[in-house]
């Protein structure tokens, strides 16, 4: 089972410093297979500051709806277009299955092989019992299938049509009966009527099949060398020599060429319902090419789905990784308000009101009295400093001021300089698209029956704002009416001053329970506001609730 850390969309410093330092000390206290994961993507301050303590970016996870690969059985058990349906029958046998996979030499899937198609070519209806004679297959897979011995001749290899004939009659009879079949392939199957085996040497049959195991002649043999005549040894009694004959018939012939397939990222629940509703035993699972990689059969649909999640930096559903609601969730840790997150179990759900959950992750390494390595509390200084704006935001505790401090002394790092170098890396408004802006850490909240997103980005001066200002307020707009928001709003952030400039689209309605001094319009001027959380948010949940009211 794979854990999963993973922190929202649209992940800020904290989110992803967090995610990782969190995964090492999972691994750390004896959790095995326990990843980093991110569910977007990151920007040039979380770049520098991965490169500076030494760590790649957590591994993309933008989808975690469960899907076909999750539950298929990967080693799949198939037969080659080009084998004898007695190997195939040997198969089924062996494994308890109900049929096969058909595949060609490139392991391509042809279609399906079920054991009623088997049976049927084996027993056959009365009505259908002549044809049951002839069998296309080749000399060799027949004299294969039932373990025979090359007495005289050659075998052929490529597949033809054979008439399969017992002699099981008088001698007066068999030749007259014998030339009906002059224009097929007549491989006879005889004891031991040397006469007999004389007489349909010298009409050419194409084989002669001797049964029991019973000695041969070696005139017989030079008679049938010389006739250009195939003669075999059957360690086998008549019947069960020619049933077995019978399985020499190439799989490729009794192919269900029509047939349900999945990809392996096949939506779990989409494949579940149109299985629901076919009767094929098994569902092939093809790559792009149409490689077999997997089988599904509907036994797995109740499989548990191979990975757990832990989120951090965030609890609500709206703002977690696509799919996040479809996999089981053991632990949650966070510093922002309760979201109604629900679950059917008990799970670890430690939601602390300090500056970030870097903190949080920090205060784990202590309590379970766990080093905590040196590059990861260079990250976990960064998304505590990020977050907290270098201890300046309201949302700043005394546990935040005594971590920074610890986690300075493990890391080497002085935390003034290393907030400098944080902030002095790419501005926002700068380095990004209106889109990115806008979308870099967004998050969509609901209240009251009414959705809104909320995102927020730190400049070290609005001097690059007048320049962006009508292309943010056109983004938002376009991020609003896309995803049916009730409005977008964006807190830009002047860390040196300690002040903010919110614009926001949305209903008219909306607009009009904002009360801070409107600076343009939907700009509005937030004198100390710095804190999406702890100062936006509650303010924002405020405007909400007067517009119902009105």
């Amino acid at each position: 089972m794979q854990t999963i850390v993973i922190g929202h969309r649209n992940p800020d410093m904290d989110s992803i410093c967090s995610a990782i330092a969190y995964a090492d000390f999972k691994s750390r206290t004896g959790h095995h297979d326990v990843i980093a994961a991110r569910c977007g993507t990151t920007n040039e301050r979380i770049d520098f500051v991965l490169r500076k303590f030494g760590f790649n970016a957590p591994t993309l996870l933008t989808d975690l709806t469960p899907n076909v690969g999750d539950v298929m059985q990967p080693k799949v058990i198939c037969v080659n277009a080009d084998s004898p349906v007695y190997d195939a029958i040997q198969l089924i046998d062996q494994k308890g299955l109900r049929g096969l996979p058909v595949v060609d030499s490139a392991h391509r899937c042809l279609g399906l092989l079920s054991s009623f198609k088997i049976t049927h070519y084996l027993f056959p209806s009365r009505d259908e019992a002549d044809s049951a004679r002839m069998v296309t297959a080749s000399l060799s897979d027949i004299v294969s299938t039932f373990g025979g011995e090359l007495v005289a001749g050659s075998l052929n290899t490529e597949p033809s049509e054979q008439l399969l004939m017992v002699c099981a009659m008088a001698q007066e009879s068999f030749v007259p009966r014998l030339r009906r079949y002059r224009d097929k392939q007549v491989i006879l199957f005889v004891g031991d009527r040397p006469h007999v085996q004389l007489l349909a040497i010298q009409e050419h049959v194409h084989a002669i099949v001797v049964t029991g195991g019973l000695e041969i002649s070696d005139c017989i043999r030079d008679a049938a060398i010389e006739a250009g005549v195939t003669l075999i040894s059957s360690p086998h009694d008549t019947a069960s020599t020619v049933l077995l004959s019978r399985g020499a018939v190439r799989v490729g012939r009794m192919i269900q060429s029509e047939y349900v397939s999945f990809l392996p990222h096949t939506p779990l629940e989409e494949a579940k319902q149109v299985a629901a509703q076919s009767g094929q035993f098994i569902f092939p699972v093809l790559d792009e090419d149409g490689k077999l990689v997997g089988i599904l059969s509907k036994s797995d649909f109740i499989k548990p789905i191979p990975r757990q999640l832990i989120l951090v930096d965030h609890n609500e559903l709206t703002q977690a990784v696509r799919g996040a609601e479809d996999v089981p969730i053991i632990e949650i840790l966070d510093h922002h308000k309760l979201g109604g997150f629900t679950s059917h179990t008990p799970i670890h759900f430690w939601n602390n009101p300090v500056g970030s959950t870097s903190s949080i992750v920090a205060l784990c390494y202590q309590n379970a009295g766990v080093q905590i390595p040196q590059g990861i509390a260079g990250l976990l200084m960064s998304g505590l400093l990020s977050d907290t704006l270098n201890l300046t935001s309201p949302t700043t505790t005394a546990t935040d001021r005594r971590l920074l401090a610890q986690l300075s002394g493990i890391a080497g790092v002085d935390p003034d300089q290393l907030s400098n170098e944080i902030f002095a890396v790419g501005s926002p408004l700068l380095t990004m698209t209106p889109a990115q802006a806008v979308g870099a850490d967004s998050k969509v909240y609901k209240e009251n029956g009414y959705s809104f997103s909320v995102a927020q980005i730190e400049e070290l001066s609005f001097a690059h704002f007048p320049e962006k200002r009508e292309s943010l307020l056109a983004e938002l707009e376009n991020q609003r009416t896309a995803a049916g928001l009730i409005f977008s709003s964006l807190l830009v952030t002047d860390i040196n001053e300690q002040t903010s400039l919110l614009l926001v689209r949305g209903e008219p309605e909306f607009l009009k329970t904002i009360d801070y001094p409107e600076r343009s319009h939907f700009i509005w001027e937030l004198s100390g506001v710095v804190s999406r959380k702890k100062q936006l948010l509650p303010y924002l949940l405020k405007c909400v609730a007067r517009m119902k009211a009105v």
